[in-house]
C-alpha cells in the first residue's frame, strides 16, 4: 500500500478545494458570453434605458433641473437610498404629489423621476464597476494560489525537503484559498444588487406615473 504523508495529503485536499472553488466561480459566468471580468452568474446588463422602467410622459430638458429644487432634491435622495424601505419611499412620493397644485404636478413629478433615475442608474453603474474590479481580483488570486500550489509541490518533491519552507507554503496556500472561497461566497449577495436597484427604480417609476394627472 502506498504511504501518503501528512503534508502530501493536506496538499491534495487543498488542491481539490481550490479546483472546486475555481469551478464554482467559473460556473457563475453566463455560458456563451464573453463577460470579461464579470464574476456573476447573472448576465451583465449595462446602463439601463429610461424606457425600460418609465411608462409615463417623456421627460423634457426642464426635468433635468431637479437639483435646483431643495425639497425635490431631498426627496430624490430619500427615495433613492436603499436603506429607505420601499413602502416608505413610495408613501413619501405620494404625499409630495398630494401637496402639488394641479398646474405644477406633472412638471414636478417629471423632475422627481429624472432625479431618481439619474441617482439609481449611477449607483447601479458604480456597483457593476465594483463587481468587475472584484472579478479581476479573484482571477489574480486564483493565479496566485495556483503558483503557490506549484511551489508547494516542488518543495515537497525535493530529495531533502525543507520542512519549514513546506510548512510556510502550505499555510500560505490554505490562507489564500480560504480568502478566495470567502470572497466567492460573498458574491452570492453582491451579484443581486444591480437587479435589486433596477427593481426599486421600476417600482418608484410606477408610483410617480400613477401620481401624475
Amino acid at each position: 500500500m502506498c504511504h501518503i504523508d501528512g503534508a502530501s495529503l493536506r496538499n491534495t485536499i487543498i488542491t481539490a478545494a481550490l479546483l472546486a472553488s475555481l469551478a464554482g466561480a467559473a460556473a457563475q459566468a453566463p455560458r456563451g458570453r464573453d463577460q470579461g471580468d464579470w464574476p456573476c452568474r447573472q448576465a451583465k446588463v449595462g446602463t439601463i434605458a429610461l424606457a425600460s422602467v418609465w411608462a409615463g410622459p417623456p421627460l423634457d430638458i426642464a426635468a433635468q433641473n431637479w437639483r435646483a429644487e431643495p425639497e425635490l432634491s431631498a426627496l430624490v435622495t430619500h427615495a433613492s437610498e436603499r436603506r429607505t424601505p420601499l413602502d416608505q419611499a413610495q408613501s413619501a412620493i405620494a404625499d409630495y404629489a398630494k401637496r402639488l397644485s394641479q398646474e405644477e404636478k406633472n412638471a414636478r413629478l417629471a423632475m422627481l423621476m429624472a432625479g431618481i433615475f439619474d441617482r439609481l442608474n449611477n449607483e447601479r453603474d458604480s456597483v457593476i464597476a465594483g463587481l468587475e474590479r472584484y472579478g479581476r481580483k479573484q482571477k489574480d488570486m486564483a493565479e496566485r494560489v495556483k503558483s503557490e500550489i506549484e511551489a508547494l509541490n516542488a518543495a515537497q518533491s525535493e530529495t531533502t525537503a525543507n520542512e519549514q519552507k513546506v510548512a510556510d507554503l502550505s499555510n500560505r496556500v490554505q490562507w489564500d484559498t480560504r480568502v478566495f472561497e470567502d470572497r466567492r461566497r460573498a458574491l452570492t449577495y453582491v451579484c443581486e444588487t444591480p437587479v435589486l436597484i433596477e427593481q426599486r427604480l421600476g417600482a418608484l417609476a410606477r408610483t410617480i406615473a400613477a401620481a401624475m394627472s
